[in-house]
Formats: structure tokens, C-alpha cells, sequence
């Protein structure tokens, strides 16, 4: 049970019966009378002690991308046997068996590809990070040059706009005399 849920259910503890407990049909509930309305009490008594199983709380992290994910579940996979090719062949060394020698070879193998699939997973975060882009929060000094060259581009437009209507001002067709 998660800190929840236990929260919200302050009566149970390690000497009571979970909410998720199936309850047999003659069982007392306690605090409810065997009044003639007993049957109406026991159906609201019931919807009370309702209480989910789990509750659902927001991710904390966001979810891979797809071919990242797929990269780093073959990773598992490969670390896996991996690991699993190892331990064979160790207890096939301890035991003597023929069957060592070729394991040991599959295994230093495996240890090559193990390692290819984890590389794998990182290439393939980067590649999908530089496709894709990342949420990134600049720093302070990045963001206060982004802000200067800014100002210098719009204190640029400003100037030229400037020379613009001080030449259309000139009232002519850009002519200095008549001919």
C-alpha cells in the first residue's frame, strides 16, 4: 500500500484487515446496528470503506522516446544473457565440465556485445536529442548575450529606417538639381 493510501486510511494498521479484502456477507461492521433500516446502513457503510486499490500519481519524469527505449530494452536484454552466460560458465568451470572453455568464449563475446548495446542506447539518445531538440534552460549569461545582440539588431533597424526617411524626405526622385 502506497503513502497515500495510507494517509487516507488512518484506521488500518498492521492489526487490521486491508480495505481490498474481500468481506464475507455475515460479518459485523462495527458501529452499524441491527436496526430494521440495517440493510440501507450497511449499504452506505459499504461505500465508505471503499477505497481504491492504487492511486494514480503523475509521472515524475517524462517517457522515453521510442527508439530510445527500444535501444536500452535490447540493451537489458543483451546485459542480461549476458550476465546469465557468465555464471555458467563459471559454475562450469568450478564443476570441471566440458563445457567451460566454450563458455567462457561466449561469454567474453557477449561482454563485447553487452557493451555495444549500451553504447547503442547512449547513440541513440544523443542522435534522437540533436533530431529532435531538448528542453533546455539557458543560463543566465547566455541569456543576457542573447539579449544584448537583440537590442543591437533592433537599435540597427532603428538607424536604418532613420536613413530611409531622410532620403524619401529629400521630396524629389533622389535628383540633386533639374537638368
Amino acid at each position: 500500500m502506497g503513502t497515500a493510501e495510507r494517509q487516507e486510511a488512518p484506521g488500518i494498521g498492521a492489526g487490521t484487515a486491508s480495505p481490498a479484502a474481500p468481506r464475507r456477507t455475515g460479518a459485523r461492521v462495527p458501529g452499524i446496528s441491527a436496526e430494521p433500516d440495517g440493510p440501507r446502513r450497511r449499504a452506505t457503510a459499504r461505500e465508505e470503506a471503499y477505497r481504491p486499490l492504487w492511486v494514480e500519481e503523475p509521472a515524475r519524469r517524462r517517457r522515453l522516446p521510442d527508439p530510445v527505449r527500444t535501444s536500452a530494452v535490447r540493451a537489458v536484454l543483451i546485459i542480461a544473457v549476458t550476465l546469465l552466460q557468465a555464471m555458467v560458465a563459471f559454475l562450469c568451470t568450478l564443476a570441471g565440465s566440458w563445457l567451460a572453455f566454450p563458455m567462457v568464449l561466449s561469454s567474453v563475446v557477449s561482454t563485447v556485445v553487452a557493451t555495444w548495446g549500451a553504447v547503442d542506447v547512449w547513440v541513440t539518445r544523443q542522435v534522437w536529442n540533436q533530431r529532435h531538440g531538448v528542453v533546455s534552460t539557458p543560463s543566465s549569461t547566455a541569456r543576457a548575450l542573447r539579449r544584448e545582440r537583440r537590442k543591437a539588431r533592433r537599435q540597427a533597424r532603428i538607424t536604418e529606417r532613420a536613413q530611409e526617411r531622410i532620403r524619401h524626405q529629400g521630396g524629389g526622385t533622389g535628383q540633386l538639381s533639374h537638368p
